[in-house]
This record gives structure tokens, C-alpha cells and sequence, in this order.
């Protein structure tokens, strides 16, 4: 970049880069009165003379092309508006490189429009006429519009340029001189500043914005950097003068100001003698005086010019300093805390409390709460708690800290105000911590309000139970509760509630067990299906209230029949002790029959054996009898009627029960021959049944009386004769049966020896299978069956066996098959039991194989016992192999 291009009275142009090593070239013949270099491009503007007159041309050069050895000369035109001469007194170009505007002595303004390097895309016109010389131009583009800002010696105007007509507005009445205009850059919005005798001026392009009373005949403005740069002088001249009497002026001294508008403060000032212009390149700021120096001012640093207002206690604009350097927020809040520092040192603590609190986020906060302790200062505690409240950077010590500070004050008002926000979402402390401090500090209702509205509902709970001892406000508010929670704080705190409200607690029970729907006003889901909570496991919270229980349970049974079993079992426990407790009769009735029709709702039939002892413990008799009979425990019915010398019952029993376990009547028998009371009438029931179901052998019944010395001959004489004329009648059809078996035999014996001897005639006509009439081929047999011989091979199972007969004499032989088996297998056992160590294991591996089973004779009746005798053994033994062949 070149520091600048000096006006030259030869004509030429010259190139001072960084360097320092001077170039220039030959632009004119005569002189070169302006230059413009835009930022954007290397493109350069020059306004000067080739020829002694006012005739001014603008030359447009490319600095990047070469012609010659000289930068390329792009475009040439005359500067003089319309046909009177006049001197060219300002210029500017728009980076877009799209308009340039030159003002004139006369008052004049022509804009150039298209593009300015290009004569054949470019076209000028007047903009401006007026009657004083035109000392400043400047472009300022926002967004698609462009202004153009035209200050002479007498007013300021903007133009629109970007529209058609080229609108005017009249800003202000008062001017200023040549080289006293500048545009500010964005950090001031892009303003034009007007530097006049009394005051600085801004503008934007539609009216006047601040001024700024600085003293001094203006002779340069300029902008740097976000500072406003200021050359004048004491001594009063007006700004007509510049065009005249500037020589005159070149002995005073001047002033160099830079002003930060910004921040409001002189950032540089110095006396020079003579300044020609000030130049801004490279960063820095450089001082051209009339002497041929050139003085290079450089800014500092931002942390030099802190370090600078640090120790002069200027931390105000120390901090705006920094923000319009626009340092990070760690620089601003070390800047913060230093200024809290310092007022605090001196005492006031209310202005650093201020700072310390724009230190939220980067500065510890312990590092402030420590200091504000210390000083038993909580009001500015507070303030400074409440800040870092908001910003939601406080821990739960934090919170505590604040909490105590409000109630240390006493201060109510600020404590709702803290704690009653509007939603959850603008929460900026722990909830539950600061529950836990309020709680502590005695205040419950605002403990309660928190614990309210953010949902911690054991907190709620424990407040109203356990410090309040509000226990109705404590059940409403578990039955608006969501189903598991309702769930969870009725198991942890039904006791309680129950000990103090039975009736409302045991009502919410039920619903929460039943169809359970939180009790919210307004709801629209009413129709939904509710939760039900498991009955059974609140039965432990009715441990002081049985009435309440009893409700609970009746109304658990009723309304949901499929409820826990152990709702059956304690219902049955509680119906039971209230009976076994209960003096009045009627009352005691009526709670018998409750209990019976508990046990006969069927609901105990897989805990049997828990209902059997309920009712053994609290003796409740009916109960314990009728829960024998439905476990068919026929036995302990007949112990518990012998026991209590029920004869009738025993009797009772015998006949109900006899026909599904006969060892009744054998016991019952047994029981009566003990008494040594009159049972004869006993004693003769059942010795009738045991003869009708012929279950005890008849000595067997005479050793079981001979224990009982008042049961006499008369007592069985009956049974005796009765069973002696059986046995008679039985002997009777055995010898009938005995007499048929030889003739049988006989006869068999005659048949076989005409078989053996005699030819025997078939004269069969009929089949015996199909019934038709014998055809030939035909099967004979000696038996006297004939048979088609499509019909035998169709149903014999062998060529030599007659299918007729083949079945009972498979019979026959699997009978003598048997008792050989039978004659086999009782030498073998013998065989091993006298040889073996463990005769035991022997018997036990022959019952294991069922050979001991018990087996019933087909012709006795179905209960009857046979006497062990040989006879009966073979009778079995025949009985098994005959029907293994069926």
C-alpha cells in the first residue's frame, strides 16, 4: 500500500511505499491538484492541468497495468461543469467504482455514473449548483441505496444517487472548510462529520445526529480507527478564508486531537507547527508538517491503555474502553472485579456489589460472598446472590446462603417474590435444597409452595405430616397425585394417616385399589380406564384399625372378586376373631354365618391348609368340619365327632362318607367297643352296614367286641346267625358247584375218547361266521364248527384253531400258563429269601413289582375283604391270568 499521493506543482505523481524509497511518473504537463485511491481496488483518481487556464481533467489510472513503464491511463475526460470555468475544490469515488462525485468552487457538484474507468459506460451530469464552493464530498452505501453527502461552506446535503430524480435533503445552514469532512465508519453507523468552528457535527443521510462542542478553528478532520482525528488552531478565521489566506496561517501552532467519541475521552493530544495533512496507512497515523517531517503516531495497545486507566482510577472508561475494543468477556469481567475491588476498599460497598455482579460467570463466587460476609453485609449478599440467581449459575450452597439472608431480614415480600416464578422453566435455584432451608427457618408455607409446584411431593408430604400435622390437606393432595406416586406415599404414609383419619383414609384406600383416578378438577379423561394398586400389600396399615379393615376388606371382596388371596385369608382371620371375641349371641350368630359363607365362596380351595388352622386356632368348629369334608379328610371328621362323643354324628358320618372310605365303619365299630357305655343301639348300625357291605370277617368282629365288657351275645347274636346261614348257603352252592364240575369233567372225558375212537360226522349245513349256506371248499372242525373257506381265512388268526373257540380256549390256557408261572415265581421268592443277607430287600423288590398287590374277586362284592388263605391266593392268581386273557 502507498502512504499517500502528494499534490505535485510539476505535474507528476509520487509513490512512497512502506520502504520509503520515493518513485513517481509524469501525469500531467502543467500540475496535480487531487487524488483519490480507493480501498477496494487499485484504481487511482487525479484531477489536474495540461494546459495554463481552468480546464481540469480527471484521469483514471490502473495501477496494476503498465504502459510504458507508467501505470495505464484507462479513461481522460474535462471536469468543468457546463461552459464557465471554475476550479475543482474536492473529489470522491464509491468503492463499487460505479459513481464519482466532484465539487467545485462555484458551488457546483457533477456525478459521474456507470463505470468510471470506461468512457463508454460512464455519464455524467450536473448534480449540484449553488453559490458556495463545495468543500467536502463523501459516498455512503446502506443496503441498495446510495447517498451522497455534499457540504460547502454554508450548508450540508445528502442526495440518494441510486434512484432516479436524485432526491435532496437539507441537513443544516452551517458548513465548514476544506479537508474538515469525513465519513465514520459502522462503529459510529457510517455518519459524516462536519467539523465546524464551534462544534463537531454528525448526520445521517435524512437528518442531524450528535454534536460535540470542541473549541479551535477546525483545519483537518479525519477518521481512524473509531477515532475522530481534530487539527485546528486558536486563533478565530472563518472557513472562507481557506481558499485565500492560508499562507498567512502557516507560522501558528496547532493542535492534533483524537477524540473517542465512543467512550467520550481525548485519546491523543499534541501541539505541531504547521501540519499539511494527516495520513492514515500501515496501521498507524502520520503527521505531515510544512517542515518536510513526517511524525508516526501508533495506538497502543488495549491492555497498555487499561493498565493507563487503571492507575488513574478511571475504571468507567476503562471498562468502555474495552467493550468498543470489544474485548472477550474474561478481560471485561477482570476489569469488573478490579473496580469492585477498588470501591470496596473505599467503602462503598453498594457500587462494587454492582461490579461484582457484572462478574457473574467468570469470577468465582466465593471470592465475593467471602468479602460481603466479612463485612456483615447481607443486603449487598443478597443483591449479589439474587443476580447469580437469575443467571442460573448458583449451586445449592448458594441457594442456602440466600434463603438464610431473607430470613435473617425477615424480608417476606423479596422471599415470595424469589420463590413464586412464573413456570418451572424460569427456576434459577436447587428446589429442594431450597425446601430444605425454608423447612429448617420455619417457613412451611413457603416450603409447601415449592414443594407444590415443582412436584416433590415427599417433600409436601413430610412438611404437612410431620411438621404441620395437617393430615387432611396431606390425604387430598395424594389422591391428586399421579397412580404411582399415590401409590408410593399411601405405602409409606397410610399409618400415620390411618392413626388420624381412618374413615378418609380407608375411603382413598379403595379407590387407589379398585379404579384409582386422581381427583383434579376439570378433567376431561374421567372415562379412561383407571389404575389399580395391589390390595394386598396395605393390609399392614390397618394393624391398629380393625373396624376400618373389616370395610376394606368386605368392600375389596365384593367389588373385585379376583382381589389377592391374602384379602381372603385376613378377611376369614378378622371374621373369626371377631366371633371368637363376641359376647351377644345374635351378634355372634350372625357373624357365624358370615364366616361359613366366607369359607363357601370357594375362594380357599388352594390354601386349604391355612383356612384348616384359622379356624383350629380360634375353634371354630362348623368351619374346621366343613373344611374337612371339601378335603374328603373323612377321618378327622370321625376323630373330632369321637372326640367330642358324638355318637350320632360318628354314625352320620359313616353313612355319608361310607361308600367313599369303608374303614369308617371298621373304625366306628372299633370306637363303640372301647366305650364301656350302653352303645348296643350304635353298635348294631353299624355291624348291620358292615354285614350288608361284607366288610370285616366275622372273627375279626368278635375280637373287636370282646374289648368291651357291657357289649353282651345279644349284641351280635344276629349278626352271627345272619352270617352263619350265609356261610351255609355258600357252602351249599359250592357243593352244587363241585357236583356240575365232575359231571362236566365226565362228559369232557366221554367226548375226548369218542373223538380218540369213533369218526365223528359233520353235518353242519350253515357257516358258523356268515350263517349261509355251506359251500364248497368248506373248513370242518372236531369241535362240530364248519366254515366257508373265504370266511375262515378271513377270521382265523392260525390254521389249527377254530375261530370260534380260539377265545376260550386261549383262556383256559393262559389260566394253566399262570399257575405254572405262579408255582415258579413262589419257589424262586422262597429261594431268595433264605439265601439272601437283606431278606427286607428282597420282600421289598417283590412289592415293587406289584406281586403282593391286593386283587378282588369278581364274585364278591366290591368292598369285600378276603380272608389270606391258600384258597384265595389260587383264587387270585386265576382271577389275574383269566382276565389278562379278556
Amino acid at each position: 500500500r502507498l502512504l499517500d499521493y502528494p499534490v505535485d506543482m510539476e505535474g507528476q505523481i509520487w509513490f512512497l511505499p512502506r520502504s520509503l524509497q520515493l518513485t513517481g511518473f509524469q501525469a500531467y504537463k502543467l500540475r496535480v491538484t487531487h487524488l483519490y485511491q480507493l480501498k477496494q481496488h487499485n484504481i487511482l483518481a487525479s484531477v489536474g492541468e495540461d494546459e495554463e487556464g481552468i480546464n481540469p481533467l480527471v484521469k483514471i489510472w490502473n495501477l496494476e497495468k503498465r504502459d510504458g513503464g507508467n501505470p495505464l491511463c484507462t479513461r481522460i475526460f474535462p471536469a468543468i461543469p457546463g461552459t464557465e470555468p471554475t476550479v475543482v475544490s474536492c473529489l470522491t469515488v464509491h468503492e463499487n467504482l460505479n459513481f464519482m462525485a466532484i465539487g467545485f468552487t462555484d458551488g457546483s457538484v457533477t456525478l459521474n455514473k456507470g463505470d468510471i474507468t470506461r468512457d463508454r459506460h460512464s455519464k455524467t451530469q450536473i448534480l449540484h449548483k449553488g453559490n458556495y464552493p463545495v468543500t467536502g464530498l463523501a459516498f455512503r452505501q446502506a443496503g441498495k441505496t446510495t447517498h451522497l453527502f455534499v457540504v460547502t461552506t454554508e450548508n450540508v446535503q445528502s442526495y440518494i444517487v441510486s434512484g432516479k430524480d436524485y432526491p435532496r435533503v437539507e441537513l443544516d445552514t452551517h458548513g465548514c472548510g476544506l479537508h474538515c469532512s469525513a465519513l465514520s465508519d459502522p462503529s459510529q453507523d457510517l455518519q459524516f462529520i462536519v467539523a465546524g468552528d464551534e462544534c463537531v457535527y454528525l448526520y445521517q443521510p435524512d437528518e442531524r445526529g450528535p454534536c460535540f462542542a470542541f473549541e479551535g478553528h477546525k483545519l483537518i478532520a479525519h477518521w481512524f480507527r473509531g477515532y475522530l482525528v481534530i487539527v485546528s488552531r486558536d486563533r478565530k478565521v472563518s472557513p472562507k478564508s481557506e481558499f485565500t489566506s492560508r499562507d498567512s496561517q502557516s507560522s501558528d501552532k496547532q493542535i492534533l486531537n483524537i477524540y473517542d467519541l465512543c467512550n467520550k475521552f481525548i485519546a491523543y493530544s499534541a501541539v505541531f507547527e504547521d501540519i499539511v495533512d494527516v495520513l492514515a496507512e500501515w496501521g498507524s497515523l502520520y503527521v505531515l508538517t510544512r517542515d518536510g517531517r513526517v511524525h508516526a503516531l501508533q495506538e497502543k495497545d488495549t491492555q497498555t491503555k487499561l493498565e493507563m486507566l487503571f492507575k488513574k482510577n478511571l475504571f468507567e472508561m476503562a471498562i468502555n474502553l474495552a467493550k468498543s475494543q470489544h474485548l472477550d468477556s474474561d478481560g471485561l469481567a477482570q476489569i469488573f472485579m478490579q473496580y469492585g475491588d477498588h470501591l470496596y476498599s473505599k467503602g462503598n460497598h453498594d457500587g462494587a456489589v454492582q461490579q461484582y455482579i457484572r462478574t457473574i460467570g467468570k469470577l468465582e463466587p466465593s471470592y465475593v460472598i467471602r468479602k460481603f460476609l466479612d463485612a456483615q453485609r447481607i443486603h449487598n449478599l443478597t443483591a449479589y446472590l439474587q443476580t447469580l440467581h437469575r443467571q442460573s449459575l448458583a449451586n445449592a450452597d448458594h441457594t442456602t446462603l440466600l434463603l438464610n439472608c431473607y430470613t435473617k431480614l425477615k424480608d417476606s415480600s423479596k422471599l415470595e417474590e424469589f420463590i413464586k416464578t412464573k413456570s418451572e422453566t424460569e427456576v434459577h435455584f436447587d428446589v429442594e435444597t431450597a425446601i430444605k432451608v425454608l423447612r429448617q427457618a420455619g417457613y412451611y408455607s413457603h416450603a409447601l409452595y415449592l414443594a407444590e409446584n415443582h412436584a416433590h411431593h415427599e417433600w409436601y408430604l413430610k412438611i404437612q405430616l410431620e411438621d404441620i400435622k395437617n393430615y387432611q390437606e396431606a390425604l387430598q393432595y395424594i389422591g391428586k397425585l399421579p397412580f404411582e406416586q399415590a401409590e408410593s406415599n399411601m405405602k409409606r404414609y397410610g399409618k400415620i394417616l390411618m392413626h388420624h383419619i381412618p374413615e378418609q383414609t380407608t375411603q382413598l384406600l379403595k379407590g387407589l385399589c379398585t379404579d384409582y383416578r386422581p381427583s383434579l378438577e376439570g378433567r376431561g379423561d374421567r372415562e379412561a380406564p383407571g389404575c389399580r394398586a395391589s390390595s394386598e400389600e396395605f393390609i399392614p396399615i390397618f394393624a391398629n384399625n380393625p373396624r376400618e379393615l373389616k370395610a376394606f376388606l368386605e368392600h375389596m371382596s365384593e367389588v373385585q372378586p379376583d382381589s389377592p388371596q391374602g384379602i381372603y385369608d385376613t378377611l376369614l382371620e378378622l371374621r373369626l376373631q371377631n366371633w371368637a371375641h363376641e359376647k351377644d349371641p345374635q351378634v355372634k350368630e350372625k357373624l357365624h354365618a358370615e364366616a361359613i359363607s366366607l369359607l363357601k365362596s370357594g375362594r380357599f380351595c388352594n390354601v386349604f391348609d391355612k383356612a384348616l388352622v384359622l379356624c383350629q386356632m380360634h375353634d371354630f368348629q362348623d368351619g374346621v368340619l366343613y373344611l374337612y369334608e371339601q378335603g374328603k379328610l373323612f377321618q378327622q371328621i370321625m376323630h373330632y365327632h369321637m372326640q367330642h362323643e358324638q355318637y350320632r354324628q360318628v354314625i352320620a358320618v359313616c353313612e355319608r362318607h361310607g361308600e367313599q372310605d369303608p374303614s369308617l365303619w371298621e373304625q366306628a365299630l372299633s370306637y363303640f367297643a372301647r366305650k364301656e357305655e350302653d352303645c348296643k343301639e350304635y353298635v348294631a348300625a353299624v355291624l348291620k352296614h358292615i354285614e350288608n357291605k361284607n366288610l370285616m370277617p366275622p372273627l375279626l368282629v368278635v375280637q373287636t367286641l370282646a374289648h368291651n365288657s357291657t357289649a353282651t351275645l345279644s349284641v351280635i347274636r344276629d349278626y352271627l346267625v345272619q352270617k352263619l346261614q350265609k356261610q351255609s348257603q355258600q357252602i351249599a352252592q359250592d357243593e352244587l358247584r363241585v357236583r356240575r364240575y365232575r359231571e362236566e369233567t365226565t362228559r369232557i372225558r366221554q367226548e375226548i375218547q369218542e373223538l380218540k375212537a369213533s369218526p365223528k360226522i359233520f353235518q353242519k349245513t350253515k357257516c358258523s361266521i356268515c350263517n349261509s349256506a355251506l359251500e364248497l371248499p368248506s373248513v370242518h372242525f372236531l369241535c362240530g364248527h364248519s366254515f366257508h373257506q373265504h370266511c375262515f381265512e378271513s377270521y382265523s388268526e392260525s390254521d389249527a384253531d377254530c375261530p370260534t373257540c380260539l377265545p376260550e380256549n386261549r383262556k383256559v390256557m393262559d389260566m394253566i400258563r399262570a399257575q405254572e408261572q405262579k408255582r415258579d415265581l413262589h419257589d424262586q421268592f422262597q429261594h431268595q429269601l433264605k439265601c439272601s443277607n437283606d431278606s427286607f430287600s428282597v420282600i421289598a423288590d417283590y412289592f415293587g413289582r406289584g406281586v403282593f398287590n391286593k386283587l378282588t374277586l369278581l364274585t364278591d362284592p366290591p368292598t369285600a375283604r378276603l380272608t389270606p388263605s391258600l384258597e384265595a391266593g389260587l383264587q387270585r392268581d386265576l382271577l389275574m391270568h383269566s382276565r389278562r386273557g379278556t
